[in-house]
C-alpha cells in the first residue's frame, strides 16, 4: 500500500512522517523545508496488517499550485495514484487548513485525516466537535499529536488507513463544472469551498481566543520582529549563540576529544614505529590519522551551535527572523523567502540552495541560488574556530562577525545583481505563516544535532581522509617521486602546483604555497582547509585553549604559519566568501537552469573572497604598520578585472526571457 502525506506548511506533516517511519527527515517552522517527496515504509510495529509506503510531500494550501513546491504535491496526488491520503490539519487553525481538504475530497482517493495539534488546542481551550467534523466531512479523523514521545494517536491512525483503502471519497461541496482554463471558473469554485469550510468551522470549533486580540506572543513579536528592533536584538542572539558554542561549551568538549584522539594517534605510531617503512608511517599516522583529528577536533564546537540553532529554529524566532529581514531584501529586488534558503544553508549550503526552487519569481531565485552559499555553513566553522583560536583567542565576534558580514555580501550582491540586469526593484508581497512560540524540544535538537555531527564524521572519514592522504603524498615526493626533505619541501609536488596560485595570492597576504594547498583543497569540502594545514604544517592539535602549541611543542600554530592578524583575518575571509563545495556548486546549477548564471554566481563569488581578502590585508595592514601590504598595486588590478568579468557574465546570463 502507498500513503500520501498532505497537508499545510507548518501542520507536523513532516514530523508525523519521521514518527510513523523512524526517519530523522529536516523539520521546521515554515513553508519550504520540505521541498521534494521523501519516501520511507511506516515501521513494522505499526503496519501490522501489511506493508505501508509512506510518501511525504511538500507542504500546500492548494491543489491550484502556486509555488514549484505545490507543483509536486499536486501532481503526485493527482497522477501517482496513492491507495489513500493522510491529510495532516492543524488543529489550531482549521479555517485554513480545511480549504485544502475539500479539494482532496473531490478527488476521490480515500481519505483519513490526522488531526493534529491537539495538545495545543487543549492549552488554549479551544474545542473542536471531531465526531461532527468526521460525519460533515465523510472521512475517518483521528487525533494526533505528531510531537509526542508517546506516539499518540499513531496506531490508530494506521489502522484507519487500513480501513480506508478501496473505499471511494465522497466531495462535500458541489462545484459544479470546473474549467482549469478559466479564471473566473476557478474563482467561483474557491469562492463555494471558502463559503462551505467557513460554515463547517462555525459549527464544529469554538475558539476562547479571539483574532483581534493580542494574546502574549503577539506582544512578544512586537518587540522581536519590530523593524527597529529586530535586527539588533537578532544580532545579541546570534553573538550569544557564538560566545557559549566558540569560547565556553564547546572548547571545553573540544580539548577532551582531542586528548582522546591523540591519545589513540600515539598508540597507533609507537605500533607502527617497528617493522613499517618511515613513508608509510607518515602516511598513514601524520597525514591521514593527523589530519582527520585536526577536523574531528572541532566537532564538539560544531555540535554545541547547531543545538543551539535547533533550539531557536523550534522555539519560533527564526521564522520571525525572515520577517525581520524581508524590509531589507525588497531594497535589493529579493524578498523575505529568500532569506529561508540562507537560514537553511547555515547547516548545508546544498539544501540551502535547492530550498530556492519555492522562489516564483526567476531573478529572485537565481540571485538567492547565487548568493546563499555566502551565508557559513557546518563545514566552514572548523575553519572559522581554527582561526579565532588561533589569532583572535577564542574570540566569540569573529565567528559573529563572519555571519554578519555574509549577510551584508548577500544585501550588497543582490543590489549589485539588480542593477547589472537592469531588472526593476518589482513590488513584491512576502505572506508568512508565523508559528506560535513554544518551549522548543530538546529531543529534537539534541537529533538534529547528532545528525549533523553523523554526516561530519561521515565526510571526515571519506572524502577529508582521501583528500589529506592525497595532500600527504604529493607532500612527500617531488616530480621524479623522490622522497624530498623537509628543508626541501618547496620542491615537491603539492609546491609545484600550488606556487602559481600562490603567486595570486601575495596581495591578499597569504601567498604561500602551503596556503595555497589549503585553500585550493577547500573547494572540494570546506573542512580540507584545516586538514590540509595540519598535514602541511605537521599541526595535529589545533584544539588547545592554554597554549595551541605544536605537537613538538617548538612554537605556536600562529608563528609557524607565519600570518599576521590582518592576514589571518584575510585568509579566513577568502575562504568563507569564496565559491562552496563543488557539490553545492552543483546544486547551483539545477536550480539556475541557466550555464550563464551559474558561470556569473561563481565568478561573483571568487570575486567576492578575493577582493574582501585584498581589502581585509591591505588596510589591515596599514593600520597596524603604517604601511601597505605587499602586492597592492596588482592586487588592485586583480580586482578590477574580476568585477568587470562579474559584469559582463550577469548581462550575458540576463536574457530577455527572464526580465
Amino acid at each position: 500500500m502507498k500513503i500520501a502525506l498532505v497537508g499545510n506548511p507548518n501542520s507536523g506533516k513532516t514530523t508525523l512522517f519521521n514518527g510513523i517511519t523512524g526517519k530523522l527527515e529536516k523539520v521546521g517552522n515554515w513553508a519550504g523545508v520540505t521541498i521534494a517527496k521523501k519516501e520511507a515504509f511506516i515501521k513494522p510495529d505499526l503496519a501490522t496488517k501489511g506493508t505501508i509506503l509512506a510518501v511525504d510531500l511538500p507542504g500546500a494550501y492548494s491543489m491550484s499550485p502556486y509555488t514549484s513546491e505545490e507543483s509536486i504535491t499536486s501532481d503526485f496526488v493527482k497522477n501517482e495514484n496513492p491507495d489513500v491520503i493522510v491529510n495532516i490539519v492543524d488543529a489550531t487553525n482549521l479555517s485554513r487548513s480545511l480549504f485544502f481538504t475539500v479539494q482532496l475530497l473531490e478527488l476521490g482517493i480515500p481519505v483519513v485525516m490526522a488531526l493534529n495539534k491537539t495538545d495545543l488546542n487543549l492549552k488554549q481551550k479551544n474545542t473542536v466537535n471531531v465526531k461532527a467534523l468526521a460525519e460533515k466531512l465523510g472521512v475517518s479523523i483521528v487525533e494526533t499529536i505528531a510531537t509526542d514521545s508517546n506516539k499518540n494517536g499513531f496506531q490508530a491512525l494506521i489502522n484507519a488507513v487500513y480501513a480506508s483503502q478501496g473505499k471511494a471519497q465522497q466531495a462535500v461541496v458541489d462545484v459544479g463544472t470546473v474549467d482549469v482554463e478559466n479564471a473566473e471558473s476557478m474563482k467561483e469554485a474557491d469562492i463555494k469551498r471558502y463559503a462551505f469550510v467557513k460554515k463547517l468551522v462555525a459549527d464544529v470549533s469554538v475558539k476562547q481566543t479571539l483574532s483581534n486580540q493580542k494574546n502574549t506572543q503577539d506582544k512578544v513579536d512586537l518587540v522581536v520582529a519590530n523593524k527597529w528592533l529586530g535586527l539588533p536584538i537578532f544580532a545579541v542572539i546570534m553573538y550569544l549563540v557564538f560566545s557559549i558554542s566558540q569560547e565556553h561549551v564547546g572548547p571545553y568538549f573540544a580539548d577532551l576529544l582531542v586528548g582522546w584522539l591523540e591519545e589513540g594517534q600515539g598508540i597507533i605510531g609507537d605500533m607502527l614505529s617497528t617493522g613499517v617503512s618511515e613513508f608509510w608511517s607518515a602516511l598513514l599516522v601524520d597525514g591521514i590519522i593527523g589530519g582527520v583529528i585536526a577536523v574531528v577536533g572541532f566537532l564538539p564546537l560544531i555540535m554545541v551551535l547547531f543545538f543551539l540553532l535547533a533550539l531557536l529554529e523550534d522555539s519560533g524566532y527564526m521564522a520571525r527572523v525572515a520577517v525581520v529581514m524581508d524590509r531589507f531584501f525588497k531594497i535589493v529586488g529579493l524578498s523575505g523567502k529568500s532569506i529561508i534558503p540562507m537560514v537553511i544553508s547555515t547547516g548545508c549550503a546544498i539544501p540551502g540552495i535547492m530550498s530556492t526552487r519555492t522562489i516564483k519569481d526567476v531573478r529572485q531565485r537565481r540571485t538567492t541560488a547565487m548568493l546563499t552559499s555566502f551565508l557559513p555553513c557546518g563545514a566552514k566553522l572548523p575553519v572559522i574556530a581554527l582561526f579565532a583560536g588561533v589569532f583572535f583567542k577564542d574570540a566569540a565576534w569573529v565567528g559573529w562577525l563572519m555571519y554578519f558580514v555574509g549577510i551584508l555580501i548577500i544585501f550588497f550582491g543582490a543590489y549589485l545583481v539588480m542593477l547589472i540586469t537592469g531588472s526593476k526593484n518589482k513590488k513584491t508581497y512576502f505572506i508568512m505563516e508565523l508559528p506560535a512560540y513554544k518551549f522548543p524540544s530538546l529531543k529534537r535538537a539534541l537529533i538534529s544535532m547528532l545528525s549533523r555531527a553523523k554526516a561530519f564524521i561521515i565526510k571526515a572519514g571519506t572524502v577529508i581522509l582521501v583528500c589529506n592522504a592525497v595532500v600527504q603524498i604529493m607532500q612527500t615526493f617531488n616530480w621524479q617521486f623522490q622522497t624530498v626533505s623537509e628543508e626541501m619541501a618547496n620542491t615537491s609536488i603539492l609546491a609545484g602546483i600550488s606556487s602559481p596560485f600562490a603567486f595570486v595570492l601575495i596581495p591578499l597576504g597569504f601567498g604561500v604555497w602551503q596556503l595555497a594547498a589549503a585553500a585550493i583543497t577547500g573547494f572540494i569540502a570546506k573542512e580540507n582547509v584545516v586538514g590540509t594545514l595540519a598535514v602541511v604544517y605537521g599541526v595535529t592539535n589545533f584544539i588547545n585553549t592554554d597554549e595551541l602549541a605544536l605537537v613538538g611543542g617548538a612554537s605556536n600554530v600562529a608563528e609557524v604559519m607565519g600570518l599576521t592578524s590582518s592576514a589571518a583575518l584575510a585568509y579566513l575571509m577568502f575562504n568563507l566568501f569564496t565559491p562552496p563545495c563543488f557539490a553545492a556548486i552543483g546544486a547551483m546549477n539545477s536550480e539556475m537552469e541557466n550555464k550563464k548564471w551559474l558561470w556569473a554566481g561563481i565568478g561573483l563569488q571568487f570575486s567576492v573572497g578575493y577582493i574582501i581578502a585584498y581589502f581585509v590585508y591591505q588596510i589591515g595592514t596599514f593600520i597596524t604598520t603604517g604601511n601597505v601590504g605587499r602586492g597592492v598595486v596588482q592586487g588592485g588590478i586583480v580586482s578590477l578585472c574580476l568585477i568587470s568579468l562579474v559584469v559582463y557574465l550577469v548581462r550575458k546570463g540576463n536574457s530577455k526571457s527572464i526580465k
